[in-house]
């Protein structure tokens, strides 16, 4: 009698909801189902894999011709014209014309999760039973459908936290069926993540060391509880927490402080700044959930200055951030100490600031990239060799370091590929997300409550990481204010801060304009730096996605998000 391995899916009887979309079989690689079903070892880890592979990451989807995130945020700015990346805040973002990757690619991966997991029964083992390797079989098959209900809640949160309401589905229907679904308040599209989250936890691997394959980059435990963690601090934010609930966030500082405390236990520890990037980043103890991009130079090319050779300036850091980082010696920030213009020549004012600055951007003088076929001293001021009027220069007066390894040689002849890697996930974040959660449960940043740490106990814990080393928060003074700037410096070009200007509901604050850094030699030839504002559009119709005007003409029942 034939062996089936079949896997028991918890609670999932209660989990069987509807579906949005029609969830046929139609993979882009021709798989038919017969197929994947009756090759599992090549048939079913492929569909897994299929899944992973949707998982956004900045760095392998290129989905505005080189441009981060930041560069629709006050943290950057990208300098080639063509980019959609400038349609978040020029006007070119509508219904007819939105940023859909989000909503067809969460919902194509949802998609693929239900095929599998209403097939669990088809899945069959037993041509490998006298394998030496079957055990191992075994156990790795056990792994995926926790796996894929993990990426699952991962794209429901891509979802959320994007239009706020979504259909909420777990199972396949008809294109009838699918096209009459209606859109599921917020609130109960974080519960769903935070269930499915604790539902599933124990039944993952705190990491894959000791699992066949060894493989990096999938769901782990830790992993798991990061997103019910991060899901929570975003429904306690005031963009989904309209009534000010302190219940929510006392729970997101629970979860968060979960992360913090089971985080050795993971084998995730905090690490130096500068290691968060590079060749071997991928093996960063710190990073809880990341992607691996294949080696290339791709993102070198796009963000070395012009004037190095295949350089195109890319994301270009602005005066708003480096106005956020501090001074070592006083605490005090580079906005505060220098309001006004600058003559860099005499002040130096870049000295003495937080090493973050260093190693995240790229100034005028730097010695950049680092690789000997390449390394230039760089001119940002105007008439420089890395500054206008060159096509495509700095828009800002500095260039990116963080993520761009430095070490990659992308001349014609002698260039040379590198590992990258995005984070989905690193223990810092928790730090911070607790210390958020914390304070605006107790109103207090000096309060441990419960918890036994208070919000500045959490933010010191990174500020006093040797490589960093900067003055420790106290008392509660300007707290909030605070830290968000500790937030952005820390998350600097990870993929936040656009999303959490968002669910602070600060977005014609921070986003309206942007300070950019004008950059000349006087008759004296010394360096001056004159402040200027790039005007953007802010409106708050962009807190959440507009859905997209094709799936509204499919589906009535789609009501678009207000002002859209």
């Amino acid at each position: 009698m034939k062996n089936k391995i079949k896997y028991s899916i918890l609670a999932m009887s209660a989990l069987i909801l509807a579906s949005c979309a029609d969830l046929g079989y139609n993979e882009a690689n021709s798989r038919d189902e017969e197929w994947t079903y009756n090759s599992p070892l090549n048939g079913i880890k492929n569909l897994v894999y299929d899944v992973y592979a949707q998982v956004p990451s900045e760095m392998k989807q290129d989905l505005y011709g080189g441009a981060f995130m930041s560069s629709a945020t006050d943290e950057s700015d990208y300098v080639n014209s063509y980019s959609d990346i400038h349609k978040y805040y020029n006007g070119g973002w509508t219904p007819s014309y939105p940023f859909e990757n989000t909503w067809s690619n969460s919902y194509r991966a949802i998609a693929q999760v239900h095929m599998y997991l209403e097939r669990l029964d088809k899945i069959d083992l037993s041509d490998y039973e006298y394998d030496p390797t079957y055990d191992q079989m075994v156990q790795q098959f056990e792994l995926f459908p926790y796996e894929l209900r993990f990426l699952r809640a991962w794209f429901y949160f891509e979802l959320v936290r994007a239009y706020g309401d979504v259909p909420l589905v777990t199972t396949t229907l008809t294109n009838a069926q699918a096209n009459n679904v209606t859109r599921t308040p917020a609130s109960e599209i974080f519960k769903f993540i935070v269930d499915e989250c604790d539902a599933i936890a124990e039944y993952l691997p705190f990491s894959y060391n000791d699992v066949p394959g060894q493989e990096f980059g999938r769901a782990t435990r830790g992993a798991v509880l990061g997103l019910k963690a991060r899901a929570l601090l975003y429904a306690a934010s005031p963009l989904f927490n309209t009534t000010g609930d302190k219940e929510l966030w006392r729970k997101a500082a629970e979860a968060n402080k979960f992360v913090i405390d089971n985080a050795p236990l993971w084998g995730n520890t905090l690490s130096s700044y500068e290691m968060l990037w590079g060749h071997d980043a991928f093996y960063n103890s710190e990073f809880i959930f990341a992607l691996g991009v294949a080696e290339s130079n791709q993102v070198e090319r796009y963000n070395y200055p012009v004037g190095v050779e295949n350089g195109s300036s890319g994301n270009c850091p602005t005066q708003s951030l480096v106005d956020a980082y501090e001074y070592r010696a006083t605490g005090k920030t580079f906005g505060e100490t220098h309001p006004g213009n600058i003559n860099v020549t005499a002040e130096n004012p870049y000295e003495g600031l937080d090493p973050r600055f260093a190693l995240t951007i790229v100034k005028n003088g730097d010695t950049w990239p680092t690789n000997s076929d390449q390394a230039i001293t760089i001119e940002t001021y105007a008439g420089g060799f890395n500054g206008a009027p060159k096509t495509n220069a700095t828009t800002t007066g500095y260039y990116l370091r963080k993520f761009v390894d430095g070490n990659c040689v992308t001349t014609a002849n002698n260039s040379t590929t590198r590992r990258h890697t995005w984070i989905n996930m690193r223990l810092a974040e928790f730090y911070l997300n607790y210390a958020e959660a914390v304070y605006n449960y107790l109103g207090d940043a000096t309060a441990a409550g419960e918890f036994g740490m208070s919000a500045n106990d959490a933010v010191n814990v990174l500020r006093s990481r040797p490589d960093i080393d900067m003055p420790l928060f106290e008392g509660n003074d300007g707290f909030e204010e605070r830290y968000m700037r500790e937030r952005m410096v820390e998350l600097a070009f990870e993929g936040h801060r656009f999303w959490d200007v968002r669910r602070w509901k600060k977005g014609a604050d921070c986003f309206s304009s942007v300070k950019v850094a004008n950059l000349t030699l006087d008759a004296a030839g010394d360096l001056q730096l004159t402040r200027g504002d790039k005007t953007r559009q802010w409106n708050d119709k962009y807190y959440f996605y507009p859905i997209p005007q094709s799936e509204i003409n499919k589906n009535h029942n789609l009501v678009q998000n207000p002002q859209w």
